[in-house]
């Protein structure tokens, strides 16, 4: 495989543990073990008493049972238990594509959707999206960007990073034509559960259509993202199975404290959830005065789900340029949207974690003053 380096990775390694105020974070305010344990009368003792031998390869059968209550329809034999997202994504590819299909991919995109498929010798067709179109997929486009060699597409909803969601008719659209042309549809839910309004939630893609695969972690939503653990929810079992064969050649299995701490968080997992947003909640309505009151210098599309949205600066020829202008003079990091689109003009905010306040308020000063 030739892979392209990833770019939103190296942005973040000469980046992300030195400055001192991140405002692009992607992922939700984190858990000390202590305040995990906590959850549970007995966890702590648990965890104490592990064994550190092999775990199960598609994970421990408690913790996959504790997935698939997540979901609809879902057995716990069908969830895959992954290192983190990356890896389901990898496997997911590997197990699924081969050189000369044809993948649509839902766009902008974090890298690997896009970039594995490529490595991979398939054909990949953005589908694109855009703030004068709100970010929104359009389902006519992809009736018009299926072929003949259209093996999967893929989609990103709740989506990183605009924080787009679909209405219920867009998305059982797309299940349609997926359904209809016989393709994979490989949805990206690792914000599924941090809808702003309830009701707006979507049924999981793997609930909905029989080749649908849901991909889960507990790095986003659930604010997890030390205990390395993510999954696949596939109800095709030759696919599942594939998808287990080609993590033999990767990690094989988790880590047993990691799965072990996933357990906990899952079984109060509406607990988790309800905090994180909890403190989505706050800290929009602070982006959202912040972003009214200057109207002439930033743009935006308001999010309707998850931790993050692309702000667009006015004036800005080169976004990678301010970004570090900005890092430079106030220590907060923001993402320019080049990682995810080489044309990208905005930045990436991420408003999950409680510092959100403190790092807004630096950015405020800059602005004010240009």
């Amino acid at each position: 495989m030739n892979l392209q380096p990833f770019r939103l990775e190296r942005y973040y390694d000469t980046r992300e543990f030195t400055a001192r105020y991140m405002m692009s974070a992607s992922d939700c305010e984190s858990w000390t073990v202590a305040e995990l344990t906590a959850l549970d009368p007995d966890a702590a003792e648990r965890l104490l008493a592990l064994s550190l031998g092999y775990t199960h390869t598609a994970g421990h059968p408690v913790l996959r049972g504790r997935i698939a209550s997540l979901y609809a329809t879902v057995r716990p034999e069908e969830v895959i238990v992954h290192t983190g997202a990356q890896e389901a994504v990898f496997t997911f590819m590997h197990a699924a594509l081969e050189p000369g299909d044809h993948v649509i991919v839902h766009h902008p995109a974090y890298q690997s959707l896009a970039e594995i498929p490529r490595a991979l010798g398939c054909e990949v067709t953005p589908w694109r999206t855009s703030a004068a179109e709100q970010w929104a997929l359009d389902p006519d486009v992809l009736r018009r960007l299926m072929r003949p060699r259209t093996k999967a597409i893929v989609i990103n909803i709740p989506h990183s990073p605009t924080g787009w969601l679909p209405s219920a008719s867009t998305l059982d659209v797309i299940v349609a034509a997926a359904r209809e042309h016989g393709v994979l549809l490989f949805s990206d839910e690792v914000y599924r559960g941090l809808e702003y309004d309830e009701r707006d939630r979507l049924p999981a893609v793997v609930d909905l259509y029989e080749r649908g695969v849901s991909l889960g972690v507990m790095s986003k939503a659930y604010g997890l993202a030390g205990l390395r653990i993510g999954w696949l929810a596939v109800r095709d079992r030759a696919l599942a199975q594939r998808v287990c064969e080609i993590k033999d050649y990767t990690t094989i299995c988790s880590s047993a404290p990691s799965e072990c701490l996933a357990m906990i968080a899952l079984a109060h997992h509406r607990e988790i959830l309800d905090r994180n947003l909890r403190i989505i909640r706050h800290n929009l309505a602070d982006l959202h005065a912040f972003l009214d009151a200057r109207p002439a210098q930033l743009s935006w599309v308001p999010p309707r789900a998850g931790p993050v949205a692309m702000v667009e600066p006015a004036h800005v020829t080169d976004i990678e340029d301010y970004c570090d202008l900005v890092l430079e003079r106030t220590g907060v990091l923001l993402l320019p949207g080049t990682v995810f689109d080489e044309s990208g003009r905005g930045v990436r905010v991420g408003f999950g974690r409680r510092s959100f306040p403190d790092a807004l308020a630096r950015f405020a000063g800059l602005v004010d003053q240009a």
